[in-house]
């Protein structure tokens, strides 16, 4: 039906399908999550570490740290940090930005530490001392923890994706005293939101990167999980994010129900986010994150039934709110974000058109 704005409202009509495999995007295939799953071998990366802290006085952690993640109450702007040693200017104050994630009554933000070993944190005048936490989180240096990962590639559609094992989520991350964090809910696919991670450019580690966005995500925001379904890197390599279940299909249940994520608060439930693994603000995407954001968006469009160029009112299934957005919209539409960064956002138009041509 048409909306009071003109816009197709979305919701739970859309036909339930199976975000399935095969080798190529064009409609035809079996049903299944992966292909060429013939089995599993054993791969080893760092675990995770963290060390927790409150307030803003110094801390530190005893390795080198890869990110911080900020939590603090009071205003979202007019925080910072500073570090004491490592390769980020260290003595100099750093404005902390929101970049993707938000959060009500306070600000947050995961800041590259680039293998520093204490920090300082500035919050906002007004803030709540008391209501800031921290996390330092490192990525790359700890003992080998084991993961059983697909010996041949995971596809769905025919786009190739690192499954959670292949870069290393570890999944007691998503369990907090003895339950899971944030049990999967899913609701039908609605609508597609396009994010950048705000996380240095240039990335020569990008599976850590994504290991300590879900360490930020499940743990210092207290989420249970990393916030998006897909990420994608400079080299265009996608990323499976949201554990959706064990039937090895991503993102979606076997009803072709999507489960829901945490990329954009008060709007998630039927929403899915696709992350690049970027800061996008002054610089564009690479080309080839830029192809395969086209070639995953346009297979997810293609199996549920989704115009990439209309414009199209979501319906909260949780709630019953609305929103008037584009098929495939950038964060900022929906929050008050500079996500995806300006360059992206000022791409989407052409990546709509190039993911609604016929290929």
């Amino acid at each position: 039906m048409i909306g009071a704005a003109g816009a197709v409202a979305v919701g739970g009509a859309l036909t339930p399908v199976v975000f399935a495999a095969t080798n190529d995007d064009s409609g035809s295939g079996t049903t299944g999550g992966t292909s060429g799953t013939a089995g599993t071998e054993p791969q080893e990366f760092p675990a995770t570490r963290s060390e927790a802290a409150t307030g803003a006085a110094e801390a530190g952690a005893p390795f080198a740290i890869s990110y911080v993640g900020v939590r603090w109450s009071g205003a979202p702007d007019g925080a910072g940090i500073k570090f004491a040693d490592g390769a980020s200017e260290p003595g100099k104050w750093q404005e902390l930005s929101g970049g993707c994630a938000t959060v009500e009554g306070g600000g947050t933000a995961l800041v590259a530490a680039r293998d520093a070993t204490a920090y300082e944190l500035k919050l906002p005048d007004g803030a709540s001392i008391s209501g800031a936490r921290s996390l330092a989180i490192d990525t790359t240096g700890g003992a080998g923890k084991t993961f059983q990962v697909p010996t041949e590639p995971t596809r769905v559609r025919g786009v190739e994706y690192l499954s959670r094992p292949a870069w290393g989520a570890d999944e007691s991350k998503r369990y907090k005293d003895g339950k899971v964090n944030s049990p999967e809910v899913y609701y039908p696919f609605q609508t597609i939101t396009v994010h950048h991670t705000d996380t240095p450019n240039a990335d020569p580690d990008p599976a850590s990167t994504v290991r300590g966005i879900y360490e930020y995500h499940a743990v210092t925001l207290d989420w249970g999980d990393i916030g998006y379904h897909f990420l994608i890197d400079e080299a265009g390599n996608v990323y499976e994010g949201r554990y959706s279940g064990d039937d090895l299909i991503p993102a979606f249940d076997q009803d072709g129900n999507l489960v829901t994520a945490f990329h954009t608060g008060g709007f998630n439930s039927g929403n899915l986010g696709i992350a690049l693994i970027a800061t996008l603000v002054d610089q564009p995407p690479t080309d080839a994150a830029k192809a395969s954001l086209i070639r995953l968006a346009r297979v997810i469009a293609r199996f549920k039934g989704l115009d990439p160029q209309a414009k199209l009112t979501y319906v909260n299934p949780v709630n019953g709110v609305t929103k008037d957005v584009n098929a495939i919209s950038g964060h900022r539409d929906w929050l008050t974000t500079d996500c995806p960064g300006q360059t992206m956002y000022d791409l989407l138009d052409e990546v709509r058109a190039e993911v609604a041509a016929k290929r």
